[in-house]
C-alpha cells in the first residue's frame, strides 16, 4: 500500500522531523495537538491539524481513541508514533491497524514482547543475547549491592535507582513502584546489579519482512543525567572490532528473536572490562536516531515509511563514513538539581554551516509550558573525524543565541570539551563525578561584569531614542540622571546565579556612555541599542542585546558566553522577603506525593524529603532545608502549584537543642 497522508501521534520535535521527511516524499501531513499546544510549531508545520481536548498528556497524546478518531477525520491511511507517548504501546498499534491504518511501526507481538524488561530477558537469553543476572530483592545480601532498581514497563529513567545500602532497598522499592506506577501504569519493578562506570553503548536496527536485517553501527550514550541521554554519539568510540561485531550480532539476534520490521534500537551495557550485557530492546525510533543518519547517509523515517509500505531492504547494509555527535539542549538548569525551566522562548538561533543539522519543536516567540519534556532542540554535527565532529559542534552551541528560560547550553560546551569526553573515557557515571567543575563559574564564563556594562551602556543609548528602532524603552529601574558631570548607576542580577552587579557610568556632551571610573582599560568604539563594541586591554569584542521587557531583563551575547541580567531597583523591596524556612515550589507542577506521615507538628531533619513534584515528565523532591518542626502544609496530593508557591514551613530547631522526641 501506498501512503499518502500520514498522521504523526506525537508532537514537538519529533512531530516536526517526521513532517520533514513527508514533505520531501509528498505525503500529506496530520498534526494532533492539546490546547497547551494550539499555536506550537508542529500544529504550524502540519497540513492537516486535529485537536485533542484538555492539557496532561493523559486526557491527550495518551488517549490512542482519541488519536484514532482523528485519524479517521483527517482521512489520514497512516500513522506514526514518534517516540514516548504511546510508541511503544501494543494496544494502540492494534487499534490503528484495527481502524484500517497503516502502522508505522514493529509488529504488534514484537511490541508486547518487549514491552516488560523482565520478559524480554528471558526472550533474550533464549536467543543468546549476553545478560546480567537477575537479583531477587527478597534475598539480597551486602555481596549484591550495589543495585539498580528498573520498571519492568516504559524508560526515560522512570521508576530507576541505584541501592548501595542495604537498609534503604525496602524504601527504594516503594518509591521505584509508585514512580513506575504513576508514569507507566504498571508498578512491577525488578533488581539487577548495577555496573559501576559502565558504558551505554546502543545499536541501531533495521529490517523488513522478508528477514533482512540491518545493524546500522553502534552509538554511545553514555553521557545521562537522570538516567535521561544528554550527548550522544556514533559510531561509539573505543571498542574492538570484536566488540563490535559482537554487539551487532547479538543486536541482530534480538530483532529476529521477535521477528521484528521497521526502525528499532538494542541497547547494552559495556563494563569498564569491556563485557557487554543486553538492557532493552526500544521497539521506536529513538532521540538520537540523527547521528546514526548522518554516519550512514539514511533517513530512517524514510526507511520506517518504505518497510510499512511492504517495500523490502536492499540487501548490502549502507557504508558508514565520518562521526556525528549531538546534543540534547534543554530548558533546565543543571547547577539546581536540572529543574526544567519555563516561560517564553524569545530567541533560539543556531548557526548554519556545513554538518550542522538543527531538529527543533520549538521557534523564538513560543512558549515552554509545564507539561512536557523540557527538550528544546537537538543540534548534530557530522564531520569526517570525531575530534572535528565535537569541535564543530561546541562551537555552534556556543555561538548560538537563545534568550528566555535558563538551558544547559553552557553545560554541553564545556562537556564537549572536557578531558575525558575528548579522549573518549566514556562512562554513565560522568556527571555524578564532573557535575560541580562543569556548572562552576569559570575563566571560560568571560567577564560578566563587562557584560553587565555593555547591557548599560546599550540601555542608555536606548532611553534617548526615545523608543525608537529596534529596542525598548529602558527598564522602569532605570536610575541615571542626564547630568553628564556625575555618574549614573544601573544595577543587574545575573540569571540564575544571582550575582549583582552595579554599573555606573557617564554620557559627556559626544552623546556616547562610557564607564564612569577612567583608566579602567575599557575603550567605547560604539553603541546602539542593539550592540555593543568595547576594547578591552586593547582587544576588541562585540556584544549584542535582546530585551524582555515583560520581566525587566536584558540578553547579552559575545563570543564564547551568553549572559542574561535581571535590572535591579536601586533599593531592595522589603516584602519580597521569604520568612526562613520557607519551602517554595521551584517551578510550575503538580505535588505527586508527601512524606509519610508529614503534618503540622512534624518532626523533620535537614535533607529529608518532604514533597514530590512532577514538572515536565520528571520528579522533583522538595527537601527539608532544616532540622526542625514543620508548622505549616500548605501542599496535598494532586494541588497544581504555581513557580515560587509556598508549599510548607519548617521552623528550624536551635543549634544544641534536643528533637522533642528526646524531651518526652
Amino acid at each position: 500500500m501506498t501512503i499518502t497522508t500520514l498522521l504523526v501521534a506525537n508532537r514537538g520535535e519529533i512531530a516536526c522531523r517526521i513532517f520533514r521527511t513527508c514533505r520531501d516524499l509528498g505525503i500529506t501531513t496530520v498534526a494532533v495537538y492539546s490546547d497547551a499546544d494550539a499555536d506550537a510549531l508542529h500544529v504550524r508545520e502540519a497540513d492537516l491539524a486535529v485537536r485533542l481536548p484538555g492539557a496532561a498528556p493523559a486526557d491527550t497524546y495518551l488517549r490512542g481513541d482519541l488519536v484514532v478518531a482523528a485519524a479517521r477525520a483527517a482521512g489520514a491511511d497512516a500513522v506514526h508514533p514518534g517516540y514516548g507517548f504511546l510508541s511503544e504501546n501494543a494496544a494502540f498499534a492494534a487499534a490503528v491497524q484495527d481502524a484500517g491504518l497503516v502502522w508505522v511501526g514493529p509488529p504488534v507481538k514484537a511490541i508486547e514482547l518487549m514491552a516488560s524488561k523482565t520478559r524480554a530477558k528471558e526472550l533474550m537469553a533464549g536467543a543468546g543475547v549476553p545478560l546480567l543476572a537477575p537479583v531477587d530483592p527478597a534475598t539480597a545480601g551486602p555481596d549484591d549491592l550495589p543495585l539498580l532498581l528498573k520498571a519492568a514497563s516504559g524508560g526515560g529513567g522512570r521508576g530507576m535507582r541505584i541501592v548501595r545500602e542495604l537498609d534503604a532497598l525496602g524504601g527504594e522499592l516503594l518509591a521505584a513502584a509508585a514512580e513506575a506506577a504513576s508514569a507507566f501504569g504498571d508498578g512491577e519493578v525488578f533488581a539487577e546489579p548495577y555496573v559501576e562506570r559502565g558504558r551505554h553503548v546502543e545499536v541501531q536496527v533495521m529490517a523488513d519482512a522478508y528477514d533482512t536485517v540491518w545493524a546500522l553501527g553502534t552509538r554511545d550514550c553514555s553521557l545521562q543525567r537522570r538516567h535521561q541521554k544528554v550527548i550522544e554519539e556514533a559510531p561509539a568510540p573505543g571498542l574492538d572490532d570484536a566488540l563490535r561485531t559482537r554487539l551487532h550480532d547479538a543486536a541482530v539476534a534480538a530483532a529476529r528473536a521477535v521477528g521484528y520490521r521497521g526502525a528499532g534500537t538494542v541497547e547494552f551495557l559495556v563494563s569498564a572490562e569491556g563485557r557487554p550485557y543486553f538492557l532493552e530492546m526500544n521497539t521506536r525510533l529513538q532521540v538520537e536516531h540523527p547521528v546514526t543518519e548522518a554516519v550512514f547517509g539514511v533517513d530512517l523515517v524514510a526507511l520506517q515509511l518504505r518497510v510499512a509500505e511492504g517495500e523490502p531492504l536492499d540487501v548490502v547494509v549502507p557504508a558508514a563514513s565520518g562521526h556525528a555527535v549531538e546534543a540534547r539542549l534543554y530548558a533546565e538548569d543543571p547547577a539546581r538539581d536540572w529543574q526544567p525551566q519555563t516561560g517564553a522562548l524569545l530567541t533560539l538561533e543556531v548557526p548554519d554551516a556545513p554538518g550542522l543539522r538543527l531538529d527543533t519543536g520549538y521557534t523564538g516567540g513560543d512558549t515552554i509550558g509545564v507539561h512536557y519534556d523540557p527538550m528544546l532542540a537537538k543540534v548534530i554535527a557530522h564531520a569526517p573525524t570525531r575530534t572535528a565532529a565535537i569541535r564543530l559542534l561546541a562551537g555552534a552551541l556556543e555561538r548560538a543565541r537563545i534568550h528566555g528560560p535558563v538551558t544547559n547550553r553552557a553545560l554541553l560546551v564545556r562537556s564537549l570539551r572536557h578531558p575525558d569526553f575528548v579522549a573518549g573515557r566514556l562512562d554513565t557515571g560522568f556527571y555524578d563525578c564532573h557535575l560541580p567543575a562543569l556548572t562552576a563559574p569559570g575563566d571560560g564564563d568571560g567577564d560578566p561584569a563587562t557584560a553587565a556594562l555593555a547591557a548599560a551602556l546599550a540601555e542608555a543609548v536606548a532611553a534617548t531614542t526615545h523608543g525608537t528602532g529596534p529596542a525598548p524603552a529602558p527598564s522602569r529601574f532605570g536610575a541615571w540622571r542626564n547630568v553628564p558631570s556625575q555618574p549614573q548607576v544601573k544595577r543587574y542580577r545575573s540569571e540564575p546565579d544571582g550575582t549583582e552587579h552595579e554599573i555606573a557610568y557617564r554620557t559627556p556632551r559626544t552623546g556616547v556612555p562610557e564607564p564612569y571610573e577612567a583608566g579602567s582599560g575599557t575603550r567605547v568604539v560604539s553603541v546602539t541599542p542593539t550592540r555593543v563594541t568595547l576594547e578591552l586591554d586593547g582587544v576588541t569584542r562585540h556584544f549584542d542585546l535582546a530585551y524582555d521587557r515583560d520581566r525587566d531583563r536584558v540578553h547579552v551575547d559575545t563570543a564564547g558566553a551568553s549572559y542574561t541580567f535581571t535590572a535591579l531597583p536601586r533599593f531592595t523591596d522589603p516584602t519580597t522577603r521569604t520568612d526562613p524556612g520557607s519551602l517554595l515550589a521551584p517551578m510550575p507542577g503538580t505535588v505527586v506525593r508527601l512524606a509519610e506521615g508529614l503534618a503540622p507538628g512534624a518532626v523533620v531533619e535537614a535533607g529529608q524529603p518532604l514533597i514530590w513534584l512532577e514538572a515536565m515528565k520528571m520528579e522533583h523532591r522538595i527537601l527539608a532545608p532544616a532540622s526542625g518542626t514543620l508548622t505549616a502544609l500548605h501542599a496535598a496530593p494532586g494541588h497544581q502549584v504555581e513557580v515560587g508557591a509556598l508549599l510548607a514551613v519548617v521552623q528550624e530547631r536551635a543549634a544544641g537543642a534536643p528533637a522533642p522526641e528526646e524531651t518526652a
